[in-house]
């Protein structure tokens, strides 16, 4: 037991402690979606080129930093750096144009990306994943970039706040005010939003999935569609992929191998303790609400990556509840693969899958 649960236990005792671990702090019992689960869709090679870059850029970025010596705060501000340096390294046919969201009192920086043909009035807002913690709209350049070419959508990338300056909910408060004004901002100025489709990766990922509860919640103009890459949608840690993909996903590994070593309960207890907010809540864990009502959403996941289950548990939840959702997921490819645009074939056939969705929806230009 932890030494916040050994605190913990004389003060309430083993049986209130007990009650609210189940009530409060577990949520659902998710296994149920389990039998929905869809076989993998692509079955690329595991030991091809690209794949073996990836992991060798993954050791080199992610693996080794992680037990690099110096402070928690010095290995952050190396990792913020690090994720922003992947989009200032390289050129891109884009044009990048800085904009901040104002709704009211709250400022949210971000840029507008745009490629050649852009529609002004057909948006994507995109945020950024980084586990809540790193990333910007300068990292995550090569997909937003791709997003744009593709789909001819102006693509708005936003800095969310990030923890821990920030509390956990801040990024769900920044994204829902992002939201609001791009449905009457754009690139050139005030216009109302003709489509607009909600996008994010990873943590982005959580964010898009919460926001859109939000949204159909509080009677606000819905998207149009929604796309969510390795979205992670339960902060309780309960599927199986969790642990079972561990060896196979390189890059969440120093995020999540400590995380795996406490015991489940003390673990719910410490995230509510850190962020104030029990890791069942939909806001955080946007498996947990009512799916039902949702816009089109279409879910990219690696078979090999931790988070596989959340999405295949997502998905199934949501059609359960009759929105119209649609897995897509790849064998052998890294946390939001769509990043290594330069490496592997697979992530420019994750984006022509992406484009096709909107397309069907009437986001992204025929």
């Amino acid at each position: 037991m932890s030494a916040f649960l050994s605190l913990a236990v004389p003060v309430l005792g083993v049986t209130t402690i007990a009650a609210i671990t189940r009530l409060h702090l577990s949520g659902e019992d998710l296994s149920k979606y389990d039998a929905a689960a869809e076989p993998v869709t692509f079955h690329p090679d595991k030991n091809s080129s690209g794949n073996q870059a990836v992991k060798e850029y993954l050791q080199e970025n992610f693996v080794k930093p992680a037990k690099a010596k110096g402070s928690q705060q010095e290995k952050l501000r190396a990792k913020r750096k690090r994720f922003d340096q992947a989009g200032l390294n390289r050129e891109f046919d884009c044009v990048f144009t800085p904009a901040t969201a104002k709704i009211g009192d709250t400022d949210v920086t971000g840029e507008w990306v745009q490629a050649e043909g852009v529609d002004p009035d057909k948006r994507i807002l995109y945020l950024h994943g980084g586990a809540h913690t790193v990333g910007s709209a300068i990292s995550h350049r090569a997909i937003t970039t791709n997003l744009a070419e593709r789909t001819r959508c102006s693509v708005f990338a936003a800095n969310y706040r990030l923890m821990p300056e920030n509390s956990r909910l801040a990024g769900v408060e920044d994204s829902q005010v992002v939201y609001e004004w791009i449905l009457e901002n754009g690139p050139d100025g005030a216009a109302p939003a003709e489509k607009l489709a909600v996008a994010g990766d990873s943590a982005g990922g959580n964010l898009t999935l919460s926001l859109i509860n939000w949204v159909r919640d509080t009677g606000r103009r819905p998207a149009d569609a929604v796309v969510a890459i390795s979205p992670s949608v339960d902060g309780t840690c309960t599927s199986p992929s969790i642990r079972g993909n561990f060896d196979t996903d390189i890059m969440l590994q120093p995020l999540v191998g400590k995380m795996l070593k406490i015991p489940r309960p003390a673990l719910l207890w410490m995230f509510w303790s850190a962020y104030k907010i029990s890791p069942a809540s939909p806001v955080i864990s946007p498996i947990f609400a009512d799916l039902s009502g949702l816009p089109p959403t279409l879910v990219h996941v690696s078979a090999a990556e931790m988070l596989y289950d959340d999405a295949r548990r997502y998905v199934a939840k949501a059609r359960s509840q009759g929105s119209p959702a649609k897995l897509q997921s790849w064998a052998h490819m890294a946390h939001v693969w769509h990043a290594f645009d330069r490496l592997l074939p697979e992530a420019h056939q994750a984006y022509d899958e992406i484009a096709e969705f909107l397309r069907t929806h009437g986001v992204a230009a025929k």
